[in-house]
């Protein structure tokens, strides 16, 4: 009974980090009386770039990567999703193909939402068409600065930035390495380079003695150098 009450939109924590949060009682137990609770294992496709969604995903656990696929079949990471993101809901809210894949990037738990609840609150909570704006600003400011730091920072200044970043969201394990641990693909797909690139970088890093390694694992030696090189000092 209690995973049964933990699992009821109405009684979840994780909505208050999302747009969810604007819902009434009401819309919110429609919510959970249709939704879809799934388990997705590391490496499985959430949804692939070009389909068309009848409903958004919740994360309530996990990492994924949404990633889009460039015409010289480039993977470009735009963005981690983690705990408490929506993801497909601008396809959804614009009826539109979606325009990023999204697969995971460790085992994940997600909330399947149909469509049809999303369009009856949209057209009805104007608290919650607000916070889906708001979202959606977020998301169009944080798009802003990555095609920024991609046209005026270095490649290293953009694999420091990328550690930084999971140092700080995902913190660390009992051994101090960053407790999210991607790919050297996946971290040079995220900066947007080659991963030979990214691999000597990371050497780089390394021989400084900024970052120590064991095998995909990466743990933050000096984040002042790291900071200081970020911010080209």
């Amino acid at each position: 009974m209690e995973n049964y009450t933990e699992s009821r939109c109405e009684n979840c924590i994780i909505r208050q980090l999302n747009s969810l949060k604007a819902l009434k009682k009401d819309e919110l137990k429609k919510i959970s009386d249709s939704k879809i609770m799934k388990s997705v294992k590391k490496g499985e496709t959430i949804f692939k770039e070009g389909e068309r969604l009848n409903g958004v995903f919740c994360v309530r656990g996990g990492v994924s990567k949404l990633s889009k696929l460039s015409e010289n079949g480039n993977d470009t990471i735009v963005k981690i999703a983690t705990k408490g993101d929506v993801l497909g809901q601008r396809s959804v809210i614009t009826q539109e193909r979606t325009n990023l894949s999204a697969v995971a990037l460790n085992n994940m738990e997600v909330c399947f939402i149909p469509q049809q609840h999303l369009q009856d609150s949209i057209n009805n909570n104007p608290n919650f068409t607000k916070e889906i704006l708001l979202h959606v600003a977020s998301d169009l400011k944080f798009a802003d600065n990555v095609i920024v730091d991609m046209a005026q920072k270095t490649v290293k200044q953009r694999v420091a930035q990328i550690l930084m970043y999971l140092d700080e969201n995902f913190g660390i394990d009992e051994d101090g390495y960053i407790a999210m641990t991607l790919t050297r693909e996946d971290i040079a797909n995220v900066v947007g380079t080659a991963k030979e690139a990214c691999i000597r970088t990371l050497s780089m890093f390394k021989k400084e003695g900024w970052i120590i390694t064991d095998g995909k694992r990466i743990k933050l030696d000096d984040k002042k150098a790291l900071y200081r090189l970020i911010e080209g000092f």
